[in-house]
């Protein structure tokens, strides 16, 4: 039998965590709620969950700082988040991405919405089926075993963040736009706007360390990656 995605709705008005608990168990999930961040993490402390559908306004700790905690341990570092919120403008959308959710849903949303977005991060979360490895300079991934490793010290990325770098890796010293990495890092998850492409390049960044430097920035154009950087880390050239 398989087994149903596990889907933490962290959400404080009953009514709409109820019927999104609904919504999800007809459509072949299992959700959990919590009302407040308490809550959400002594659920998370008992199962981890697939994936996480977080609101914005919470009572005690926001959305945005839980996500910002989550992402910070290592134990949750990598569960994909979902940010619900009322709030519709880009710097809000921003903010939310920038405090480490994968997707950010705009209430009020359809159900269908709601599934295709999930079933979006989860896609994105599973190890694709593949036994390649791609090596750039020292930076080397395996997609087998999920591994990504600068120098020989093993580095951790979310799962968006890996997908990203290892597309970008398998085409490397080419620039691809913001369009391009759409659509093949995000499929046709068609909610998705071209600036989340720049949220991700900055955690991807953040999640090489040192290595972030191979990851350029080519203005009017896109992103590449590269053994041969030309400049150094912190360079303006190198802003998302």
């Amino acid at each position: 039998m398989k087994k149903m995605p596990r889907i933490l709705v962290v959400e404080d008005e009953p009514a709409i965590a109820e019927l999104i608990a609904v919504n999800l168990r007809h459509n072949g999930f299992a959700p959990t709620v919590a009302f407040d961040g308490q809550g959400a993490q002594r659920e998370i402390d008992a199962v981890l969950p697939d994936a996480i559908l977080l609101d914005w306004m919470l009572p005690g700790d926001s959305g945005a700082v839980l996500a910002r905690r989550w992402r910070s341990h290592e134990r949750t570092k990598t569960i994909p988040i979902l940010m619900l919120t009322a709030r519709s403008d880009e710097t809000d959308k921003v903010q939310g991405l920038d405090a480490g959710a994968d997707d950010y849903i705009t209430k009020p949303f359809s159900t269908n919405e709601l599934l295709a977005r999930i079933r979006a991060v989860l896609r994105r979360r599973a190890p694709e089926i593949v036994n390649d490895s791609v090596q750039v300079g020292e930076l080397s991934l395996d997609a087998a075993t999920y591994r990504v490793s600068f120098r020989d010290t093993e580095l951790k990325l979310g799962p968006t963040e890996f997908k990203l770098l290892h597309y970008l890796m398998k085409h490397s010293e080419r620039v691809h736009t913001r369009g391009t990495l759409l659509d093949k890092i995000w499929g046709d998850h068609v909610f998705i706007e071209e600036r989340t492409v720049d949220v991700h390049v900055k955690r991807l960044r953040e999640s090489l360390g040192d290595a972030a430097v191979m990851v350029e920035t080519v203005r009017g154009a896109g992103y590449r990656i590269t053994a041969r950087p030309a400049a150094a880390p912190g360079s303006s050239d190198l802003s998302a």
